[in-house]
């Protein structure tokens, strides 16, 4: 129900009804309701059929209207409510579409549909955040956009960031954060037991204005992550030439380029056992073929055809064997080619959260 639908104003009889003002007609009163009157009406008449109203999603000050209302009113004859809710339904049936309210409302409404930057500006714009509950967009941020504030601002603030989420995502940000910081967030959580709402919201209208502050990135995804990726679907040579010349320029950065790439040879150290029967499920027999008879005599690529091989079933494996023996000298060009789609089709079911790879620093 909206608080602003202006209901028609009703004759009610003589019975009593609360609140409200009287003017004389002939010889009895005509009551009229105000529409904060009629809102009160309907809402105590839902709340007392057991609807579910969303009444904590109206501004704040709606929500303190609505309450005094309620307080100051006593009884209402049963003729003035059935013609209340009956003008109440007739407005709801005459309503063709309605819309959200508010800025913040139409953002929500079109997530998705419009561009993150003209979001952020909107908001930006008119401060979008000081009215209605910050924690739903907080809510629904990723990792991404959050865990950098967990890292950055005090414990205590942190706790109640974390305090504010959904139990899966809440577990999931702790995990993205150092061990120490996650220990002393997570203690922390124990102590804002009597942290008081309206300190709670401050809290998420501010975060919500850091993040809204942030300039938007052109990319979704990081120099070291977009490099790795163009690096591995590039020739051997190519990579090794790439990376040499990264490593003159910025070891640093080569070291995080090449701790971010995954290919064939680093199948062994990177992929679990259990994992490689599901890749392989993904690419043809053929295409093994050729990968394998690539990697033959050549020690990384060699050692990581033959991990794959042990993982699946020995009754395939040996078939893969037996053609690689009968297989002719396979060209540079195709042996990458197959190798590059199981690298692919690995990368595909990290997408999809069906594998998870070991970081190189999990390789112990």
């Amino acid at each position: 129900m909206s608080h602003g639908v202006q209901l028609a104003r009703i004759t009610p009889t003589q019975r009593p009804v609360a609140g409200g003002h009287h003017s004389a007609q002939g010889n009895g009163l005509r009551r009229m309701l105000s529409a904060r009157e009629k809102a009160a009406v309907v809402v105590r008449y839902m709340l007392a059929q057991g609807a579910e109203l969303p009444i904590a999603q109206l501004p704040d000050h709606l929500q303190t209207a609505l309450a005094e209302q309620m307080g100051q009113m006593r009884l209402v004859d049963r003729e003035t409510l059935d013609q209340v809710i009956a003008e109440f339904m007739a407005e709801l049936d005459s309503v063709g579409l309605a819309f959200p309210g508010g800025l913040e409302g139409a953002l929500n409404a079109m997530d998705g549909h419009i561009s993150q930057s003209t979001a952020s500006r909107l908001r930006r714009k008119v401060g979008v955040g000081a009215r209605g509950d910050p924690w739903e967009r907080l809510g629904a941020l990723s990792p991404e956009r959050l865990v950098p504030v967990l890292e950055n601002e005090a414990i205590e603030v942190a706790a109640v960031i974390l305090s504010k989420m959904p139990v899966q995502k809440a577990a999931e940000f702790l995990g993205k954060l150092p061990g120490e910081r996650a220990r002393r967030i997570a203690f922390a959580v124990s102590q804002t037991a009597n942290t008081d709402p309206d300190t709670v919201r401050r809290i998420g209208i501010a975060i919500l204005g850091q993040i809204d502050a942030q300039p938007q990135k052109a990319f979704d995804r990081g120099p070291v992550e977009r490099v790795g990726a163009i690096l591995n679907v590039s020739p051997a040579q190519v990579r090794e030439d790439v990376l040499k010349g990264l490593e003159d320029a910025d070891a640093g950065f080569a070291e995080e380029v090449r701790r971010a790439i995954f290919t064939f040879a680093h199948f062994p150290v990177r992929v679990t056992g259990r994992d490689i029967p599901k890749v392989v499920r993904l690419v043809d027999q053929a295409t093994l073929v050729t990968a394998i008879a690539y990697s033959k005599g050549k020690p990384p690529l060699e050692a990581a055809g033959e991990f794959i091989l042990a993982c699946i079933s020995q009754r395939m494996a040996q078939n893969i064997r037996d053609e690689v023996e009968q297989a002719p000298k396979i060209k540079d060009k195709d042996g990458e080619t197959a190798m590059g789609a199981i690298v692919a089709a690995a990368r595909s079911l990290e997408a999809q959260g069906e594998l998870i790879m070991m970081l190189p620093e999990e390789e112990e």
